[in-house]
């Protein structure tokens, strides 16, 4: 991916110029207009391409919530992130921006350091599913003729790996491996590792995620945790089971998107999975283990 274009959305004109100082030191082109109308326009003009939208909430004309519901009705700009940025931030309010699919919220005012942490978020986990989406193509088919199967991982390229080549179960090959990446990445990390929510959260904010995933690895402790993916086809489903050799965790908290944690840079792929990859979903105590399944199709060639 080459330099991210970002569109930003604020009918205050001094609040544009804010996001821009605070962006001028990253690489990113940025493009920034005063209102929703504005908006469609860039993001329906044939020869125009973006991979993020900082979109404010409340504006006349076409608000926020418009564009968004918009966007994602388009299937050319449904897979474009989009940071809610936003001063109403009553859960019903926070609820309602979820359910339209912005999964990335920003509070105003906000700081420098927030917004480009949320930023990178949403680009890094835009940059996942490019890749897992190139990365299907090259996928024989074979797998349809499985009728049962495990795998095991140990380090997160391994999850990425393992999620592109089981995708192709799927007649929606993107969707199925960003919701078994998730559940097995949080195998990885959290079950195997260790690394709780708030912990992520300031990783992330610091920028140094990836370093401390490797960091801990290396560990004598961690150096024999695995995580597992069983597979079995069933007579109209596919069946997933993924367990790490964690202790287990409060799963319930994180089965729905939480307005609680709308604003953080993280916390929110269980609930993505559950909504968007599968049919089910079911953690079993202690919460090391979770049972997916997807209605079986067949396999497009």
């Amino acid at each position: 991916m080459g330099k991210p274009r970002v569109l930003v959305v604020d009918d205050e004109p001094f609040n544009l110029d804010i996001v821009a100082e605070y962006l001028d030191e990253l690489d990113y082109e940025l493009v920034l207009v005063a209102s929703g109308e504005r908006a469609w326009d860039e993001l329906c003009h044939p020869e125009s391409s973006y991979d993020l939208v900082l979109l404010d909430r409340m504006m006349p004309g076409i608000d926020g919530m418009t564009v968004l519901r918009r966007m994602k009705a388009d299937s050319r700009l449904a897979s474009v992130p989009v940071i809610m940025q936003t001063a109403a931030t009553a859960p019903d309010q926070v609820r309602e921006g979820l359910a339209a699919g912005a999964y990335y919220y920003l509070t105003k005012p906000f700081e420098g350091e927030a917004l480009q942490t949320i930023i990178r978020s949403a680009l890094d986990d835009l940059r996942q599913r490019r890749e897992m989406r190139d990365n299907l193509k090259d996928h024989a088919t074979a797998l349809g003729c499985l009728m049962e199967g495990e795998f095991v991982i140990r380090t997160l390229e391994e999850a990425r790996r393992l999620a592109c080549f089981v995708a192709m179960l799927s007649p929606q090959p993107d969707m199925l491996a960003m919701g078994l990446l998730e559940l097995l990445v949080n195998g990885v990390e959290h079950g195997n590792l260790g690394i709780d929510f708030a912990e992520k959260s300031r990783l992330r904010e610091e920028n140094s995620w990836d370093a401390e995933i490797e960091r801990r690895l290396a560990l004598p402790e961690n150096q024999a945790k695995r995580v597992r993916l069983r597979i079995r086809q069933e007579e109209s489903r596919w069946v997933f089971e993924i367990s790490d050799d964690g202790p287990g965790f409060d799963w319930r908290r994180f089965l729905d998107f939480d307005p609680e944690r709308a604003f953080a840079p993280n916390g929110r792929g269980i609930a993505m999975s559950r909504q968007i990859s599968f049919s089910s979903m079911t953690y079993l105590p202690p919460g090391n283990q979770v049972v997916v399944t997807l209605e079986r199709h067949p396999i497009l060639h």
